[in-house]
């Protein structure tokens, strides 16, 4: 493992400095001023975006995948819209086209963003699952932004299980518990000793895991997706976090990350930098909506679905990722993706199960999901936002798993979506008002995209 030198730091800063793009996603909430008509959509992207979920009135629900959540009867689709993985044959190449789908069902044009969504439905042997998407926008690249740092975690806890099976997301890496760091990197705040770093620890993830693996997972170690073009080749800035201690341990079982992984991102021979000759506009971590809500789905059903499973992850690796703590009961403070920031999609599905304007407001919202879901909703979800020179262009990425128990008999799904709009100023005149505004007009965009999904989705 080559040193953290201060050298190899400079190095790194001007081989990346003619690439960087400006990134909001841990900005800190800030009250936008009234200044250049920009108060409302500061005040939307404070509110509705950078803002701490609303909750479920039984948050603290100690399984991942409850029974209603896990067998969804989704009442209002009928099942022969449906397939199961072992009918669509996920095993093999192209499973793509065997899945059951439709690749024109949300009426979004492909100018206006791109969704898609993974539907299921409890059928005689097995969950079925459907997949639905807008004017053909499954395989179109786009940068995910932060969205991606759960495949990073994921990644990661799956090299630490392969060289020990007793060691992941239960684990501490130094002295901070990998469950702490997934929630930080969710939630940017600090939690336990975890730093509100969401970039540094997503980018140590990556390192334990190492780029190739990373995009090997998109192939042929484990979505075998037909469609070539997604892969992870970057990482979130410059530095990853500094461990105090390079091990990985719980209790007296111990793994040295020395020699296992790399301390920056320049270290990893499957590096490449944002505008490398293979990477084009979207950058050294392009993705397409099929490729992140099938890598989610499949986390969300590990329990009960062996043959997609994450290679080397366990159960408790999915829990601490969806609730970010490694022991789950009743009393468990919530974190992880339960614990992700932004409102957008919760609104969106409370609108489309309540036929009611709400206005963004919270509250409302909150009492619509638990009154039609018995308090037992959830939205696992990660954001990620940024404004690109590269493409000029404010972006926004959301990815979620929802769980809607009770209504129409239970209803679960995975959900991507991708939004831009361009830029109406040069990025480097910007004042933060302008970049909040700039990140708020784009929020209201996907706000758009998703309250129309939404309607359609849950009618």
């Amino acid at each position: 493992m080559v040193s953290n030198t201060s050298l190899l730091n400079l190095f790194f800063l001007l081989l990346i400095a003619p690439f960087i793009i400006i990134s909001c996603d841990a900005t800190a909430t800030t009250k936008v001023t009234n200044q250049a008509n920009n108060v409302n959509l500061g005040t939307y992207f404070n509110k509705v975006m950078n803002a701490t979920p609303i909750m479920p009135a039984k948050a603290n629900y100690s399984h991942v995948m409850t029974s209603v959540c896990l067998s969804p009867q989704n009442a209002n689709s009928p099942a022969n819209k449906f397939k199961t993985n072992k009918q669509s044959q996920t095993e093999l190449i192209n499973w793509e086209s065997r899945v059951a789908h439709d690749w024109t069902f949300f009426n979004i044009s492909a100018d206006d963003g791109k969704i898609l969504v993974i539907d299921f439905k409890q059928l005689d042997q097995n969950v079925g699952f459907r997949y639905l998407a807008n004017a053909h926008t499954q395989t179109e690249l786009y940068e995910p932004w932060s969205s991606s740092k759960i495949q990073a975690y994921s990644a990661a806890m799956a090299k630490i299980r392969a060289q020990n099976k007793t060691l992941g997301a239960n684990a501490f890496i130094g002295d901070i518990a990998i469950a702490d760091m997934i929630s930080s990197i969710n939630s940017y705040e600090q939690t336990g000793l975890s730093p509100d770093d969401s970039n540094a620890l997503a980018s140590l993830f990556a390192n334990i895991a190492g780029r190739d693996y990373l995009t090997d997972l998109f192939y042929q170690e484990w979505l075998n997706l037909s469609q070539q073009g997604a892969f992870f080749r970057g990482a979130y800035g410059p530095f990853a976090l500094e461990v105090d201690d390079e091990i990985v341990s719980l209790g007296t079982t111990a793994l040295s990350l020395e020699t296992r992984y790399y301390e920056t991102a320049i270290d990893d021979p499957g590096y490449l930098a944002y505008r490398c000759s293979d990477c084009g506009l979207t950058g050294n971590k392009p993705m397409y909506t099929l490729a992140q809500a099938e890598w989610l789905k499949r986390l969300a059903t590990h329990q009960s679905h062996k043959e997609t499973r994450h290679p080397y992850l366990e159960q408790q690796d999915v829990d601490v990722l969806f609730y970010g703590n490694a022991v789950l009961s009743a009393s468990s403070p919530i974190g992880g993706m339960k614990n992700g920031i932004s409102n957008m999609l919760q609104i969106a599905i409370a609108q489309a199960i309540s036929a009611k304007n709400i206005n963004n407001d919270l509250e409302l919202a909150k009492k619509i999901l638990d009154r039609h879901t018995q308090g037992e909703w959830r939205v696992f979800q990660k954001i990620g936002w940024g404004i690109s020179e590269t493409r000029s262009a404010t972006e926004n990425v959301v990815l979620a798993h929802v769980c809607l128990p009770n209504y129409q008999g239970g209803r679960a799904f995975t959900v991507v979506a991708q939004a831009a709009i361009g830029l109406g100023s040069d990025i480097e005149l910007m004042n933060q008002e302008q970049e909040y505004a700039e990140l708020g007009r784009v929020g209201q965009k996907m706000q758009t995209n998703l309250t129309v999904a939404m309607k359609k989705l849950l009618q």
